[in-house]
Formats: C-alpha cells, structure tokens, sequence
C-alpha cells in the first residue's frame, strides 16, 4: 500500500487510516494435505489415469509458498516504479529457490499525470499541428509488459481506473469509480519460463508501458509454489511464441475537430515443462488481446466522446507426457468505457463542463480438472454516471451529478448483486439480494 499526500495552503486533507488483518492458519504444509481440504478426491478419475498425479497438482486459486517483491529497493520516495516514458525500463534483481514449480507474476499499475486520462489523449501530430501546450498525448493506446533478462513473457492491458477527482469529482461522492481504492492487479504466469531462472543466480524481472508518458507507478508480486520434497527441479522452455504488437492508428482532423482510432491486437503462446516430485507436467499459456479505441473532437475540441474497448481472454493448461489436460484455467476480461463531455466557456476564467460515462470491468474464470469443472465466477461491476459542474481554475464553484452502479457476482456456490444510486452527494438507493438471476 502506498499513500502519497500534500499539505499546504490549497490542499490540507489528512489522512485517516484504519487497517485490519484477518488471519487464516494453516498447518498443512503439503499438497495433498491441501487437496484433500478441498474435497479434491472424489473427481471420478479414469482407472487408466495416475490419481494422486492430479491430486497433488495446487488449483490456480491455492496461495503461493513465498512472495518476492519487484519493487524499488531502499527507496526513501517509495517502492513504486515510476515510469516516465515508453522507452523506460525498470528491473528488480531476484534469486528464486530451485525447487520452485509453478511462478505467477501478479503486477500492479497506476497512472498519473500526463498519463492519468490516457484514454482519450491526442496523438502528437494533432498537438504539434494546432500549437497546443498540453503534454497529454501519445495517443490512447498503454500497454504494460514484462520481461526476464530483457526477454519479453507476458502482457496485460490495464484496466482505465477513474480516480476521485476525475472526469466530474461530483460523481464520486460518496461513491469512487471502478478500482480507484482498490487497484486491480494482472496476473501472468511465468511457468513456462522457469528453466530461465533455477539456476540460482541472480536474474532481472523488468516492466515497461508501451506508449507510456509521465508517470506510471508499477510494481510486482512473484510468487512461487515450492516443491517441498525436492531440493532442486528442472524446466525446460519448448514454445516460445512472441510476434510483435499488431496495431493500426488512423488519424483525420482539420485544426482542432478530428477522429483518432486505434485497433491493437496481440497474441502469445508460451509453453514449457518441469520435472519436480508432483511429477512431470508441461504448463501451457494461451493469451490473445484486442483493443479498441475512438476518441473524437468536435466543436474547437469542446465536444469530445470517448469509447474505448478492451477484451483479453487468456487459457492455462497443465498436461502430463500423455498430453492429458490435467488441469486448465480460464479468464476473460471486457472493460467497455464511454465518456462524453461538453464544455461550453464563461465569464471570469470559468467554464460549464457537461459529462455523461459509463464504466464496466467484467470478468469471467473457470478452473477445470480433467475438463470437469470444479470452480466458476462471473463479475460484473458498472457504473453509469451524468452530471454537470462549473469550474474556475481548478476549483468546482458548482454543479450537480448522479451515479448508478451495479454489482452482480456468481460463483458455483453462490450469488450476490447490489445496486446504488446517488444524486448530488447523497446516497439514494442501496439494495442488495443473493438470488441468482438466470438472464445473468
């Protein structure tokens, strides 16, 4: 957690925080033991198929042995990355046990800055042409990667966190947008690409943002699942398929009215085996990425609309030398964006800004052993939101906003949904229920 605050004539809020830890012991220090507390033993297995090959492999939801950090090292300015530009690279050199198995890569991402809304940020052409002042460009296309020893293993796209001075601050009261005070994280896991590091030696984990300008804030969790009865494994990296960044940019404007469209796609396949005492498994990542972006100005650049898509499904496969699925995962995610803002100018340095958004993070996972599903949820988070405020400099004087959001998640086991709504600050509606909707 990172809380970065200034004080002075114009901004005097404090920082109040309380913090709680729950607990959850737990003695079973092995798989199996782990497997069991599931329930993981009563699967139907085939006669022909090895069963205690299945039970001992960890489900893609079991906590990690050990968790090493990809963060700045004795820094007095925090641990963050900061990323000022898309050729920037930051690395954390790191030494993982040789008995570790399975590596997920969990990173986190926040923008700010010039990058804070790079969502509908201009290309450069756009700025240079009308003699603009503004840093905010590049375009509106970010892509966060990382890479070991400079070698590129996996991509996410982040999610557009709306943070509660953004867009229209009337919207978020008492109310914040989607992740504001809880930044999604992305997972990529690096099990294909163990045979890079178990050789004991010190290795760079890097992470960059294509496209980036100031500032990105990135770090990262590696964790790890250790063979407990081994002092060493081996891995091996067999598929290796990294082709570049597909993208397409049209530009069409004349002085300050134009249409900026981005199409980018990007697919990888990474496939590698370890040999540890669980057994001998390949682990098998799919993941394929697309991206859609529109960003229109019309009106001098008063009259701007902003839809922007992103889809990013990716599938894990565990297989043992019979080429048998033993295990597989999979996840989709679709985060939808639609901003739309008139500003029309007034007296003494003010403007009236009118504002209409809407905001989904929706996310779709499936755990599967032996193709029998074992675990499932959907998510969907939305929020629709219009308003409108007048403001001096960078003050709101005045102004008037409603927010809508709807939370529906089902799982296997259960459902729950929420709706609230708000007007000028006020909370109007707060319903929750635990029935499954079936159109849902």
């Amino acid at each position: 957690m990172m809380l970065e605050n200034i004080v002075n004539d114009v901004y005097t809020g404090i920082y109040k925080v309380n913090v709680s830890v729950e607990l959850y012991p737990d003695s079973d220090d092995t798989n199996s033991k782990k497997m069991k507390k599931r329930g993981a033993f009563d699967l139907g297995l085939p006669s022909d198929l090895d069963e205690e090959e299945v039970k001992l492999i960890p489900l893609f939801d079991d906590p990690a042995d050990v968790v090493i950090p990809v963060s700045r090292k004795n820094s007095s300015t925090g641990f963050w990355f900061r990323i000022q530009n898309q050729s920037e690279a930051h690395y954390s050199r790191i030494i993982i046990p040789r008995n570790t198995f399975k590596a997920v890569l969990e990173v986190y991402v926040s923008s700010h800055s010039n990058d804070e809304f790079w969502y509908w940020n201009p290309p450069d052409v756009y700025i240079k042409e009308n003699n603009l002042t503004t840093e905010r460009g590049n375009g509106a296309f970010r892509e966060v990667y990382a890479t070991i020893d400079g070698r590129f293993v996996g991509t996410v796209l982040p999610f557009p966190v709306i943070f509660t001075g953004g867009i229209n601050p009337l919207f978020w009261s008492p109310v914040v947008a989607i992740g504001a005070f809880d930044l999604p994280s992305y997972n990529l896991d690096l099990t294909p690409f163990l045979e890079l590091l178990l050789d004991g030696k010190e290795h760079s984990i890097g992470l960059r943002v294509t496209d980036g300008i100031s500032l990105w804030l990135i770090d990262a969790n590696l964790h790890l699942w250790l063979d407990t009865d081994s002092e060493t494994v081996s891995a091996k990296l067999i598929r290796y398929e990294a082709p570049p960044l597909s993208i397409v940019r049209t530009n069409k404007f004349l002085h300050l009215n134009g249409t900026f469209k981005i199409d980018a796609e990007r697919k990888v396949h990474f496939s590698g085996w370890v040999n540890s005492s669980v057994g001998n498994l390949t682990c098998d990542v799919n993941q394929k990425l697309k991206f859609k972006s529109s960003v229109d100005y019309q009106n001098d650049g008063n009259y701007k609309t902003v839809h922007l898509k992103t889809k990013v499904k990716t599938e894990v496969k565990i297989k043992n030398n019979q080429e048998v699925i033993l295990q597989r995962f999979s996840q989709k995610f679709k985060n939808p964006l639609s901003i739309l803002t008139e500003t029309l100018p007034g007296s003494n340095n003010t403007y009236t800004m009118t504002t209409n958004l809407s905001h989904t993070l929706h996310e779709e996972a499936a755990i599967f052993m032996l193709e029998k599903l074992i675990a499932s949820r959907i998510l969907e988070d939305k929020q629709d939101a219009s308003g409108w405020m007048k403001v001096q400099d960078h003050s709101v004087l005045s102004g008037s906003a409603g927010t809508k959001q709807l939370y529906n998640y089902r799982d296997n086991e259960k459902c729950y949904n929420r709706i609230l709504k708000t007007d000028d600050g006020v909370l109007t509606d707060d319903t929750n229920n635990n029935v499954c909707a079936h159109s849902f």
